[in-house]
């Protein structure tokens, strides 16, 4: 296989189309630089360093615990399969990936600098290259999934060169984190994950594997906390600066006490190469994953059964909450948790267990973080009303079929000129068809359009274009929340009654 880079991308960011590439390397040849033998095989204790001084003694104390990590396949598919003669998907971009759309949309980012010719590379053995950290003295280590998906064979290189083969102990692609073991009968130098909670503005060294370079460090800060990159339904990244490249893919970012505080997994780059915007897995997440994977093979996360969106500042006025925090149900999965504990569309969900909720992606995060079976405290707001209740956390089933999207029915569509709408009865008797956007309306610009269909109005169904006016009459607030279905499933919607 020619030299190819693993390269995935999130949505675009404003006005500017860029890659966000999992860093990983796709390559024929594995170049590992040689450094100082292992000395102590323990582990790596956490003693706080001078910055001042330079970081020399911290790389000293860390560097024998990463690895680098080399993965090999039977058989690489550089194709999309679109058709003859069209330009190919980046290689190594699973069917089911999310970044598949991304290239689709733009197809000048399949291909990065160096990258072969499209149809080079097909149906021909490859090496990927990546990075990783050792976390017990038995040989256990960590990676990125999207480093060893697939792998034939895998191996990891030391500091001092040496090199032994590797299984897959279990893998997540929901968090892009993967285990791995070791197979030699030896004691190995390991680090841990920290547990203190890091904070913007703390130094961050990153070791890795960047284009096959092993033992390669690099320093910054952590830029930013929270980060959503598109990835997937746990996006909880740390942003760093520390300079990462394609092959730093599941190497570790260390605080100064040497402890890890993130796994290197993407960056975001409009020329190939790092432009000081990394993004790593933060410990938090990744330790809890990892658990999991060396005690059974697989992960196993709590399950509620909703469907969820954050309340914004329109949405928050139109239910006249105060702030614009929490999770708001827009449906509920029969036979679910939540529909046994008795939550019901249109509640607003505060509080998990006692801890706050700050929107839908953080309500996701800490339910799949609770033990199936364990009864926790839900605090919730119906129809103005704080209450509470409780629910037993079940089992994260598969992934689930979205609603599809209804035709209108025949009746004539009826105007609602105040919202910039006209509406027909659906074709099911189940809410109103949108027949008709008024463009620069309210409606318009929140993203209702022709065929989405209108289930509820101030939280009363409607069936007919006469209840949505019924309805609206009974509106006191100067926004009406309404529950909208389309291809995307259900969501609320807080439509200004002002405008039209």
């Amino acid at each position: 296989m020619t030299a190819s880079n693993l390269r995935t991308a999130p949505r675009v960011l404003g006005i500017f189309a860029a890659g966000l590439m999992l860093a990983t390397a796709l390559t024929a040849v594995v170049t590992v630089v040689p450094s100082t033998p292992v000395q102590a095989q323990q582990q790596i204790q956490a003693t706080a360093i001078d910055p001042t001084r330079g970081f020399a003694d911290l790389v000293d104390r860390v560097m024998p615990a990463v690895v680098s990590v080399q993965v090999k396949f039977a058989n690489v598919a550089a194709a999309d399969g679109e058709g003859d003669g069209q330009q190919q998907m980046a290689p190594g971009i699973p069917e089911d990936s999310p970044f598949r759309d991304f290239f689709k949309q733009f197809p000048q980012f399949r291909q990065g600098p160096g990258q072969g010719q499209p149809d080079e590379g097909r149906n021909r053995g490859g090496m990927a290259m990546g990075s990783g950290f050792i976390i017990s003295a038995d040989g256990y280590a960590v990676t990125n999934n999207h480093v060893v998906k697939d792998a034939d064979q895998v191996s990891v290189t030391m500091k001092d060169g040496t090199e032994y083969q590797a299984e897959v102990i279990g893998t997540d692609p929901k968090t892009d984190l993967a285990l791995i073991k070791i197979k030699a009968d030896k004691k190995f130098d390991y680090v841990a994950f920290t547990h203190q909670e890091p904070r913007v503005g703390d130094w961050v060294m990153a070791v890795g594997n960047p284009f096959g370079l092993g033992g390669s460090v690099t320093t910054g800060i952590i830029s930013a906390r929270g980060r959503d990159i598109g990835s997937g339904p746990y996006d909880d990244f740390l942003q760093i600066d520390a300079a990462i490249n394609r092959g730093n893919s599941g190497g570790p970012a260390f605080n100064l006490n040497g402890e890890v505080v993130g796994i290197n997994t993407a960056i975001f780059s409009p020329s190939g190469g790092s432009v000081g915007i990394g993004f790593a897995i933060p410990a938090s997440t990744a330790e809890n994953v990892i658990e999991s994977l060396k005690s059974s093979g697989t992960v196993t996360r709590g399950w509620l059964g909703v469907q969820i969106q954050p309340v914004t500042e329109d949405i928050a006025e139109s239910l006249g909450l105060k702030e614009a925090k929490g999770a708001i149900v827009a449906d509920v999965t029969e036979d679910s948790p939540a529909l046994s504990a008795g939550i019901k569309q249109g509640d607003t969900i505060l509080k998990m267990g006692g801890k706050d909720i700050a929107d839908s992606r953080d309500l996701a995060r800490k339910v799949a973080q609770i033990k199936p079976g364990d009864e926790v405290p839900v605090t919730l707001v119906r129809d103005g009303k704080t209450m509470e209740l409780t629910v037993k956390i079940g089992t994260m089933p598969g992934e689930k079929a979205q609603a599809s999207k209804q035709d209108g029915g025949s009746e004539p569509a009826v105007s609602l000129a105040t919202l910039g709408l006209r509406v027909a009865p659906a074709q099911d008797g189940a809410g109103v068809t949108i027949t008709d956007v008024k463009p620069g309306s309210a409606a318009d610009e929140r993203g209702l359009k022709a065929g989405d269909i209108i289930l509820e109005v101030a939280g009363a169904e409607v069936h007919g274009p006469a209840d949505v006016k019924d309805a609206l009459r009974n509106v006191n607030k100067k926004r009406v929340l309404m529950l909208v279905k389309s291809g995307e499933g259900q969501r609320f919607i807080a439509l200004p009654l002002n405008q039209g």
